[in-house]
C-alpha cells in the first residue's frame, strides 16, 4: 500500500477535479453563496477602508477643519460594523460548511464501504481505506471551505487595490505593480518547494507510524528475539530523515516570510520615494500618498495567499481522486436494479418482500477464482446441499476451506456457473436477505465496542431478555459473563480487548444463535476454547442445527464425524467427500489426515498424564 500512496501523492490530473465534487457541493449552494457574498463584503470594505484615511487627511488635517466630522466618524464606525459582522458571519458560515462537508463525504465514504465485497477489503489496508475517509475527505471539505474564504478575500483585495491605484494615480501605481509579479513569481517558487518536502515529510511519517505500530504490537517478539536495539535504530533512522526534512520545511518557510517582508518593505520604499517627489510638485496629496502607502504594505501578503491557494488546489487534486476513487469502486458482488427495487438494499431494506429462507444450496457447475488470484479455486464443481445437511470442509491450513462457504454466503460471486437457494439463483435475491438468514461465528470472532448486551443485541435487535440469556445459557456463555463485574452491562472493550478469545467465541456463538438463522457457519469457531467447553457447545450446536443447513469448517476431524458429508479440500480443490466412515474405508487424504492427528491428540494425552 506504501507504493500505492506514494504513486496517488505524485499523480498529475488536467484539471483542479473540482468538478466532481459538484453532487456534493450542490446540496449546500445556499449556503456557498451566502459565505461568498459575504467574503466579498468584507473584502470590499478593507479596500474601502484606506480611502477614509485618505479623506481624513486631505480634509480634516491638511484642510485643518473639523467640518463633517461627526458624520464622518458616525460612517466610519458604521462601515467598521458592517466589516466585522461580514468577517464574524463569513467565518461561521466557513466552519458549518467544513463540519457539513466533512459529515457528508465521510457518510459517503464509510456508507460505500459497507456495500463493497471482501475482495476489495482483501486488496486495501484498514491504513489506506482510513486514510480515505478521514485524512482525504478532511483536507477536501477544508479547502473547499476555508480556503476557498482565504482565496477569494485575497483575489478581491489584490484587484480591488490594484484598481484603486490604477484610477487614482496610474504613474505611482506601476512603482507597486512592478514588484507584484516578481513577488508571484518568488511565491511560486518557494511554494514549490515547500510542496514537494511536505509530501516527502507525509510520506516518511507513514513509515515512522508503521514502525511505532510494529513496535507496540510486537513488543513481544522484539523481546524474545532480542532485537530493541535494531529496532531503536529503525526508528531513530527514520525520524531523524523526518526532522532533517521538517528543518529544511522551516528553513524555507522563513526565507519566504522574509523575502515577503521585504518585498512590502521595498514596495513601501518606492511608492515614498516616488510619491515624495510627485507630491513635493504638487502633484500627489499627502492624503493619496498615505492610501499608496497602505495598498503597497498590506498587497503582498495576499499575494503569497493566492499562490499557496493555487498549489493546494493543485494538490487536493489528489485527495479529490482518491476519494472519488472509493466511492465510484464497484463492488464485485453487487445487486441488480430489479432486485433492489423488489427487496431493498442494505440502508433500506423491504423486508415485506422477503420469503423465508429454508436452507436447500445447490452448486451447479460452479467455476470459481479469487478477483485477486490467476488460478481457479473450483472448477465445474456441483453439489446438492438438502435443506438441514450438516456438511463439513476440512483439509489443512491455507488449504482453501473458506472457498465453498464465502460464495454460499455471497461474499464473492462464481466466476462461472450459479448457486440456488431454495431453487433460485442466489442473484435473485437480496445479498441482506442471505445475510439476515446466516448465522457466522469466525476463528477469530470480533466484539464491537460497547457491552455485552449490545453485541449480543446485535444478532436480534428485538431479543427479549429471555430470549438472550437462553442463548447464552445453550452455549455456555453464561458462566463467563457471570463472572464479570458488571454482568451483561459489562463493557466488552474495543474489539473485545478486555476477555479472551474463548470468552469472545462464547459471546459470539450466543450472538449467532439469538438470530434464529436458517444456515449456520462456523469456521474452526471451537479453535480457541478449551476442550470441556468445546463439548458443551458441541452438544448444544447439535440440537441447535436440527433442521438447518450448516457449514463447519474443522481443524480438529473429532468435531465432524457426525456431519452428514465431509468435503476435503487440498490446494484449494475438493479432492474427496463422503461421511466420516466413507473416507476412512477409502484410505485416501483424509484417512491419513485423520490418523496423524488422532495419533498427535494421543500423544498429547499421554503427556498430559504424565
Amino acid at each position: 500500500m506504501e507504493n500505492e500512496e506514494k504513486k496517488d501523492e505524485t499523480v498529475k490530473l488536467p484539471y483542479f477535479g473540482l468538478n466532481r465534487l459538484l453532487p456534493y457541493l450542490k446540496p449546500h449552494r445556499k449556503l456557498i453563496l451566502s459565505m461568498i457574498a459575504l467574503i466579498i463584503v468584507g473584502g470590499a470594505v478593507d479596500i474601502v477602508l484606506p480611502l477614509f484615511q485618505q479623506y481624513a487627511i486631505n480634509h480634516f488635517i491638511t484642510g485643518k477643519t473639523l467640518d463633517t466630522l461627526t458624520f464622518f466618524i458616525l460612517v466610519y464606525v458604521g462601515v467598521l460594523v458592517v466589516q466585522i459582522l461580514a468577517n464574524t458571519t463569513s467565518a461561521f458560515l466557513c466552519g458549518k460548511l467544513e463540519m457539513t462537508l466533512d459529515h457528508d463525504l465521510r457518510e459517503v465514504s464509510f456508507n460505500h464501504l459497507q456495500t463493497l465485497s471482501f475482495s476489495y477489503f482483501n486488496q486495501n489496508s484498514v491504513g489506506y481505506i482510513q486514510a480515505r475517509v478521514m485524512s482525504d475527505t478532511g483536507r477536501i471539505g477544508g479547502l473547499l471551505s476555508w480556503g476557498m474564504m482565504d482565496g477569494i478575500w485575497n483575489s478581491i483585495y489584490i484587484i480591488g487595490a490594484m484598481a484603486v491605484m490604477v484610477v487614482t494615480n496610474w504613474r505611482l501605481a506601476l512603482v507597486v505593480l512592478i514588484i507584484v509579479p516578481i513577488v508571484g513569481i518568488v511565491a511560486g517558487f518557494f511554494q514549490g518547494k515547500l510542496v514537494k518536502l511536505h509530501r516527502n515529510i507525509r510520506e516518511i511519517n507513514s513509515r515512522i507510524t508503521g514502525n511505532f505500530n510494529e513496535g507496540i504490537t510486537g513488543a513481544k517478539t522484539t523481546k524474545t528475539l532480542v532485537i530493541e536495539k535494531k529496532m531503536e535504530d529503525t526508528f531513530e533512522e527514520t525520524t531523524g530523515e523526518m526532522k532533517a526534512k521538517s528543518v529544511s520545511a522551516a528553513h524555507y518557510r522563513s526565507l519566504f516570510s522574509t523575502l515577503i517582508e521585504f518585498s512590502a518593505s521595498l514596495a513601501l520604499a518606492l511608492v515614498l520615494w516616488r510619491g515624495g517627489l510627485i507630491s513635493m510638485k504638487g502633484l500627489l496629496t499627502i492624503g493619496t500618498l498615505s492610501v499608496f502607502m497602505s495598498y503597497a504594505l498590506n498587497m503582498m501578503e495576499p499575494i503569497r495567499w493566492v499562490v499557496r491557494c493555487i498549489t493546494d488546489l493543485i494538490n487536493i487534486q489528489v485527495n479529490i481522486e482518491r476519494f472519488t476513487r472509493l466511492v465510484e469502486t464497484e463492488s464485485d458482488v453487487a445487486d441488480s436494479p430489479e432486485v433492489i427495487a423488489k427487496y431493498g438494499d442494505n440502508f433500506e431494506p423491504k423486508t415485506e418482500n422477503w420469503e423465508e429462507l429454508k436452507g436447500d444450496i445447490v452448486f451447479d457447475d460452479v467455476t470459481f477464482k479469487y478477483p485477486d488470484g490467476d488460478e481457479y479455486v473450483l472448477e465445474h464443481f456441483n453439489l446438492h446441499v438438502p435443506q438441514g445437511t450438516n456438511v463439513a470442509i476440512v483439509g489443512e491450513t491455507g488449504a482453501g476451506k473458506s472457498t465453498i462457504v464465502n460464495l454460499v454466503c455471497r461474499f464473492f460471486e462464481p466466476t462461472k456457473g450459479r448457486i440456488l437457494i431454495d431453487g433460485k439463483d442466489a442473484k435473485e435475491r437480496s445479498q441482506l436477505w442471505l445475510h439476515r438468514n446466516i448465522g457466522y461465528v469466525l476463528q477469530t470472532p470480533h466484539l464491537f465496542s460497547g457491552s455485552v448486551l449490545d453485541n449480543l443485541k446485535y444478532g436480534n435487535p428485538d431479543a427479549t431478555m429471555e430470549q438472550i440469556k437462553a442463548a447464552v445459557k445453550a452455549v455456555s456463555a453464561d458462566t463467563v459473563i457471570e463472572k464479570m463485574e458488571k454482568g451483561y452491562e459489562s463493557e466488552v472493550g474495543e474489539g473485545g480487548d478486555n476477555l479472551s478469545t474463548g470468552e469472545k467465541q462464547l459471546i459470539s456463538f450466543a450472538r449467532a444463535i439469538l438470530a434464529d438463522p436458517a444456515i449456520f457457519v462456523l469456521d474452526e469457531a471451537t479453535s480457541s476454547i478449551d476442550t470441556v467447553t468445546e463439548k458443551l457447545i458441541q452438544d448444544a450446536i447439535e440440537t441447535l442445527m436440527k433442521g438447518r443447513t450448516s457449514f463447519v469448517i474443522a481443524h480438529r476431524l473429532s468435531t465432524i464425524r457426525q456431519a452428514d458429508i465431509i468435503l476435503v479440500v487440498k490446494d484449494g480443490k475438493i479432492i474427496e467427500s463422503g461421511t466420516h466412515m466413507e473416507l476412512l474405508k477409502a484410505k485416501g487424504y483424509y484417512y491419513n489426515l485423520y490418523t496423524r492427528q488422532f495419533q498427535e491428540d494421543a500423544v498429547t494425552s499421554a503427556f498430559k498424564k504424565d
